[in-house]
């Protein structure tokens, strides 16, 4: 299968960067992101997007695609924060209602606490999701799991890590051929017949991808596995000044925009 993401993640422009330099940097900004509020956390989607379209030359589309799969799960989430049904009298609630409406023996009414927490929520998680595609997109996983086994992290963790990403790619493999057969035999031609591919596909998919995991053990043990997987490294990787300068200052002005632009009753370090 064409894995895309690592194409890109192998290919772009951060390359020859050390992974550990731009793994320090995603988790310094997603700690930044967690303890932030919503002006810095959208400070953090645009640089994170200029890190990894502009410096990474990920192409724009493929970026802004993988932003848009969150969207969607934010909408479908996000309605339950702000939207509440409560069955005591509008008049007896908290002054804090934008719109309502009586519905029966409830009221159903939209705060505005509850629409300052859904949009912060959503600031965080996308801030949050920046700094992952950012790591996705321009290390390899291969050397995510490098750099977890030199800071100790034990060897049957990054084993499995990487046997599940693996099999990730052969799930999503195993369902693009069964719904390429399907497609090619008029598996769709109507409603009941689309439905029975789709119930077809879900078993078939479990029962082809087990045999492909058993597949792969056998050739692991035919091959001497001994419970860790050997991955050769290439080191060429060259530390760069300018850009951990760089990373730096832009770490440091965001502390310092959440210092001077956070409300007084959630501040950061000190409270006046």
């Amino acid at each position: 299968m064409h894995i895309y993401i690592d194409s890109l993640a192998y290919t772009n422009r951060l390359r020859h960067l050390p992974p550990s330099q731009k793994l320090a940097m995603a988790i310094a900004v997603l700690v930044i992101a967690f303890i932030s509020h919503p002006p810095t956390q959208l400070g953090i989607i645009l640089w994170m997007g200029v890190w990894t379209v502009g410096y990474g030359r990920i192409p724009a589309k493929i970026y802004l695609k993988m932003m848009a799969g969150p969207w969607f799960f934010l909408l479908m989430s996000l309605p339950a924060l702000a939207v509440n049904i409560t069955s005591v009298p509008p008049d007896l609630l908290p002054p804090d209602q934008w719109v309502g409406t009586v519905v029966g023996d409830g009221y159903v009414y939209i705060s505005y606490s509850g629409i300052d927490m859904a949009l912060s929520i959503a600031a965080r998680s996308l801030a949050a999701v920046s700094c992952l595609f950012f790591a996705l997109l321009t290390v390899p996983f291969a050397e995510i799991l490098q750099v977890l086994r030199q800071i100790g992290c034990p060897g049957l963790l990054t084993e499995l890590l990487l046997l599940m990403y693996r099999l990730i790619f052969v799930l999503l493999q195993t369902a693009a051929d069964l719904w390429f057969a399907q497609e090619s035999r008029n598996g769709r031609r109507s409603f009941a017949i689309a439905w029975g591919s789709i119930g077809l596909l879900i078993s078939q998919l479990f029962i082809n991808t087990f045999q492909r995991y058993r597949q792969l053990s056998l050739t692991l043990a035919s091959r001497g596995f001994n419970g860790e997987f050997r991955v050769w490294h290439p080191q060429n990787h060259r530390f760069s000044i300018r850009y951990a300068i760089e990373a730096f200052i832009g770490c440091v002005a965001l502390l310092v925009w959440e210092f001077f632009t956070r409300p007084f009753p959630h501040c950061l370090f000190f409270c006046p």
